[in-house]
């Protein structure tokens, strides 16, 4: 088929909402992922043995699962036993943001083991109680060092979100679908789509990577 930059111009407007609702979705499923995350993570920690268990076994479930399995069970069993009724966005939030959560608290797990232990003695020796001794000085040096791969997982999250398609969420390549369906077009659509994800995900990928380079001579 060919090219038709009059098909690409009119499809660009209903392509931008689908890309706005597509970076709300991952900004929003991020704050999710990297809270709930660094529960886990902290969780794992509290010396409750079935309390540290019952963390492992369901971040294990869920990265053993498939993204999209997880967003159909949650949208069309979950929601419906439970009587809840969640709209396809909100669902969408949750279910990438739970998730990415299960890998984000490997992460701040991995930067919370990597604060030297002679921090923790010395925090252990000035008496500072326990909640102080995170906030002041194990999270203080381990979130820093840990923003590259959350990055990495935000912009991962930005290339997965076409899977909430199948539950109704309408973001750029729901878009792109259903211009190509009243145009009998889907070159120009699809092709600007891909585009799209390509002009946002470029500079996250550049800006991790500064991020990285600033972690490793810090």
């Amino acid at each position: 088929m060919d090219w038709s930059w009059e098909a690409a111009a009119n499809s660009v407007p209903l392509l931008l909402e689908g890309l706005l609702v597509t970076i709300e979705i991952t900004l929003l499923g991020s704050v999710v992922a990297y809270v709930l995350g660094l529960v886990f993570a902290l969780l794992r920690r509290t010396g409750i043995p079935v309390l540290s268990q019952a963390v492992v076994l369901f971040i294990e479930f869920v990265r053993s699962t498939p993204l999209l399995i997880q967003v159909f069970v949650l949208y069309y069993v979950i929601q419906p036993v439970g009587g809840m009724t969640l709209s396809p966005f909100v669902t969408g939030v949750i279910a990438l943001g739970v998730h990415y959560a299960t890998y984000s608290a490997e992460v701040y797990r991995a930067g919370i083991e990597a604060v030297p232990k002679g921090q923790w003695e010395a925090a252990t020796a000035l008496n500072l109680p326990r909640s102080r001794v995170w906030t002041a000085v194990v999270l203080p040096q381990a979130v820093p060092r840990v923003l590259p791969a959350l990055g990495n997982y935000t912009i991962s999250m930005f290339k997965e979100t076409p899977l909430l398609l199948a539950i109704g969420v309408v973001d750029v390549l729901a878009r792109a679908k259903e211009v190509g369906a009243e145009t009998f077009r889907v070159t120009e659509p699809y092709t600007l789509a891909g585009v799209l994800f390509l002009l946002v995900s470029l500079p996250a990928s550049i800006l991790v990577r500064r991020l990285e380079r600033r972690a490793a001579h810090s």
